[in-house]
């Protein structure tokens, strides 16, 4: 598939850092102005401790800190980004554990605003402030000339897991200038939330359709789409119910694509059962449903044409078993015209990373990109970790390893893929924790930049965490 000639190519770069590690997926654009994309990033240190390199920009060209940012605790969202700021650099939006959320200067790394600025631990709690997850440019609310902030807080880390006793989550609106609250509205079955949503464009002028789901690991939930004009009346107890889910929840976001032809992007969610549903984006109809069988579902779906048909398809890579006895991971690719499920495959340890999709071979179909995570076992039973990065011909079934293998795990960040300096080749970023003997760390990661010699001839399917446009929609 893929000549080992046409990878590291002569601007690859790898990155070690001490003392952090990550679960956020990383953003591109070019920051110090010199031609290529710089690479955003969230880290942190252990679950609940303050780390002075919670949000990380570096080089595109050479890996180099651009700039880093302190916060009170794990920042594990991808960035939203947009020029708030006036001047020319698209700035940085980014929120993770403990009500974090920062609006930050791409230029310089200055702190514009912060969310419930300089808490502590037991005030951001007493405020009742949970997580925030990826936010969304939404159109302007508050007349100031800027798009705002959509995004979505709450999950309570401790909470005994199966109590059912959770406060519950919110959609809020902000000033992006500001970072002021202009809406916030409580879930409708006064359930947590952990999800990032997807805001849908609508037939009505500044209207978004957005898609929202509660619950958890251990706790069932539903799924919903509303209106933003609900959201900012602070109101959703009109919002759809599309689908429940009575002991698992729904966590990973959904996407957005056309499966039925007439231009209107439908929605497809994953539920933490595993369940894959269609819904179509006109009437919220359930087109069709799949289970993935004996799966948890903590990743997102990756779209891409992956049939000989023209409807886009879905790609996910999720866990075997049933929290918190989660091993092993599953891949499945199913039929977006149908539900159908036309691939699986079981490639490497638990991670809940998304891969990403583009055509490598030329040939019109995609291929998948992901992470893996396999395990070493010595004469004394010792375990060693390690990861990489494979490439998947859904058609064929074939599986190719891309570039090295490096000591550690990846746990959660997504891939980036597409063209940082403009020569028309490939670049993959990959991130992964670097610990031996241990997974789930935040001691030292390591950031990669693969420089290939793989043409990118037309625009690539899903190049990123909630796909290539972070924002849950694919673009044919």
């Amino acid at each position: 598939m893929i000549s080992p000639t046409e990878l590291w190519a002569q601007p690859s770069w790898s990155v070690h850092l001490p003392s952090i590690g990550t679960f956020s997926s990383p953003r591109t654009t070019d920051l110090n102005g010199d031609g290529v994309k710089d690479i955003i990033l969230g880290a942190g240190a252990a679950e609940l401790t303050p780390s002075d390199s919670a949000i990380i920009a570096l080089d595109g060209a050479s890996g180099e800190m651009l700039w880093r940012v302190a916060a009170r605790d794990q920042v594990f969202g991808s960035a939203a980004l947009k020029d708030i700021d006036g001047d020319g650099v698209e700035d940085v939006v980014i929120g993770g554990r403990s009500a974090v959320l920062k609006a930050i200067s791409g230029a310089s790394g200055k702190v514009l605003w912060e969310f419930f600025p300089a808490a502590k631990l037991k005030e951001v709690r007493k405020a009742k402030w949970y997580n925030f997850y990826n936010p969304q440019f939404i159109p302007d609310q508050d007349q100031d000339g800027l798009e705002d902030l959509l995004v979505s807080n709450g999950g309570d880390v401790l909470v005994e897991a199966y109590d059912p006793n959770r406060p519950a989550g919110y959609l809020m609106v902000l000033s992006a200038r500001t970072g002021e609250v202009l809406a916030k509205a409580a879930m409708p079955d006064d359930k947590e939330i952990y999800m990032s949503v997807v805001a849908i464009p609508s037939s009505t002028e500044n209207e978004l359709t957005v898609v929202f789901g509660t619950g958890g690991e251990t706790i069932g939930g539903n799924l919903y789409a509303t209106t933003l004009s609900d959201i900012m009346h602070g109101d959703l107890s009109g919002a759809k119910l599309l689908s429940s889910s009575p002991n698992k929840g729904f966590i990973a976001p959904p996407v957005a694509v056309d499966l039925t032809g007439d231009t209107v992007p439908d929605i497809v969610a994953i539920s933490v059962a595993g369940d894959v549903i269609a819904f179509d984006g006109s009437t919220f109809k359930t087109l069709w449903q799949t289970t993935l069988p004996n799966t948890e579902a903590y990743s997102s779906l990756a779209v891409g044409n992956f049939t000989s048909d023209t409807i886009p398809d879905l790609f996910a890579s999720v866990a075997q078993g049933e929290w918190p006895n989660l091993e092993w991971n599953r891949q499945f690719m199913v039929n977006g015209s149908n539900g159908a499920i036309e691939f699986r495959d079981s490639l490497g340890f638990y991670q809940t990373s998304t891969a990403v999709a583009i055509d490598l071979t030329e040939d019109g179909r995609d291929e998948i990109i992901m992470s893996v995570n396999y395990q070493q076992v010595n004469e004394l039973y010792q375990k060693f970790f390690y990861n990489m990065l494979v490439a998947i011909d859904i058609g064929s079934g074939d599986v190719q390893q891309l570039g090295e293998t490096w000591e550690g795990s990846n746990i959660s960040s997504t891939p980036w893929i597409g063209d940082l300096d403009g020569n028309g080749m490939l670049d993959i970023i990959y991130c992964h924790g670097t610990d031996l003997r241990h997974t789930y760390t935040f001691s030292e990661m390591q950031i990669h930049r693969i420089a290939t010699e793989l043409p990118i001839k037309k625009p690539i399917s899903w190049g990123a965490y909630m796909g290539s446009y972070c924002n849950g929609l694919f673009q044919k």
